[in-house]
């Protein structure tokens, strides 16, 4: 659906009532699109709780130990 930035402005909540019903509603200005009201991208949950990853991630015991070559780095 297209419409006017004067319309868009004056009809502005029943535009996100159809952006909310998946509809994509493009703003123009002298016919050209300067806008786009859709509905966001579904969240995704990044991790389902604390702790999830519990025991399957490890640190080597020598993660902190120098290096070999870190006093030739150094110089």
């Amino acid at each position: 659906m297209n419409v006017s930035v004067a319309e868009a402005k004056a009809k502005f909540s029943e535009l996100i009532k159809r952006a909310e019903a998946g509809e994509e509603i493009v703003v123009t200005r002298h016919g050209k699109a300067v806008a786009r009201v859709m509905p966001p991208e579904p969240e995704q949950e990044l991790l389902p709780r604390i702790g999830a990853l519990k025991g399957k991630i490890w640190i080597a015991d020598d993660f902190d130990a120098p290096l070999d070559d870190f006093k030739d780095y150094m110089k």
